[in-house]
């Protein structure tokens, strides 16, 4: 079967597209990598103690990488994961055209323009693609730019953005259920796109060029829910974004609940960054809606919002319940009705 994407174009083109970090000495780049490492260690504890949550699983050690390892890594899972999703959808029928070796170039092309873009965004990021249970990546000179840039004590901001990726460790470590459960879901959008098998692969294509297409020209107005074309996705949709938006508003409860206790500087890091996710030229507010991080953005104050009255009201132990099997993770309408949820798994 001919490839849907020429994956090794794709992690070249991140690579060649990727801007650099700041300019550091290889003296401070080797500390920034092992301060990195050892807050990832303390921050575990914290978050340990502070969520109650224990690792189930045996986790690998943190991947701290520059923009184009992260690019790679992510570029090795996504084509470990798409790969048999696009062998289902075409029942490994050769679609002519649709999977030319043009088509898979110029895809790849595509594909390494976004993640070169969202390379210099990404701070850290629990990977859950390539292998279970996942690997947590903090991408150094991100880290490293964005301290500078909110003139952010490097300990307190460092240990800040530890606690936030450890909990999303934490997470998909201490429920063993919960990695299954996602990529079960990314399943079911693909067996809710069934229904005219080339024609979903058509428009992951559209899409990927749309996106590619508006990194390089702001004024594009497409969008990545351009995708999203059945009822059957849309409610695959919705439960994905329940579950995001929890995993997401409990790093970012986390990660101010410990915050005071250990990172002194916590609440004006917090101001500066909130500032700065807001913040950004008319390029980047662009961007951020087509690669849907406008949509992410929300889902960190939805997510806590909920997590923060759902422990209000029944303790973290109560909240904890989430964590019990997909059922009593809570629904989309929920998460903006915390007491239906508690009435509904708390009774």
């Amino acid at each position: 079967m001919a490839q849907f994407m020429d994956w090794d174009l794709a992690a070249a083109t991140a690579g060649a597209l990727g801007r650099a970090g700041p300019s550091v000495s290889y003296d401070v780049a080797a500390e920034t990598v092992a301060d990195l490492r050892r807050l990832t260690d303390e921050a575990s504890g914290h978050v340990l103690g502070f969520t109650g949550l224990r690792a189930q699983l045996a986790h690998p050690p943190v991947r701290v990488v520059d923009r184009k390892d992260w690019a790679t890594v992510n570029i090795a899972g996504l084509r470990r994961v798409v790969t048999p999703l696009i062998s289902q959808l075409t029942g490994d029928r050769e679609p002519g055209a649709l999977t030319s070796t043009i088509g898979a170039r110029v895809a790849g092309v595509q594909a390494g323009t976004v993640l070169a873009y969202l390379s210099g965004k990404v701070l850290g990021q629990y990977e859950v693609f390539s292998g279970d249970p996942g690997v947590l990546l903090l991408v150094a000179p991100n880290i490293v730019e964005v301290e500078q840039k909110l003139d952010a004590d490097p300990r307190d901001f460092r240990l800040w953005v530890c606690l936030h990726e450890v909990t999303h460790r934490t997470q998909f470590t201490a429920v063993p259920w919960l990695r299954g459960h996602f990529l079960g879901e990314v399943r079911a959008f693909v067996d809710a796109s069934q229904a005219g098998g080339p024609q979903i692969l058509e428009r992951i294509r559209n899409g990927l060029a749309a996106v590619s297409d508006a990194v390089r020209n702001p004024t594009s107005r497409a969008s990545v829910l351009d995708l999203v074309q059945t009822p059957a996705q849309k409610a695959v949709l919705d439960r994905l974004t329940a579950m995001m938006t929890l995993l997401e508003g409990h790093a970012e409860f986390v990660m101010d609940g410990v915050g005071p206790d250990v990172v002194p500087s916590v609440e004006q890091i917090r101001t500066r960054f909130n500032q700065r996710r807001e913040g950004g030229n008319p390029l980047e507010r662009v961007l951020r809606k087509l690669l849907g991080i406008e949509v992410k953005i929300r889902q960190y104050a939805e997510g806590r919002k909920f997590v923060h009255a759902v422990v209000e009201r029944v303790g973290m132990e109560g909240f904890n319940r989430v964590w019990d099997s997909p059922l009593t993770m809570p629904r989309l309408s929920e998460l903006t009705d915390p007491d239906a949820w508690v009435a509904r798994v708390h009774g």
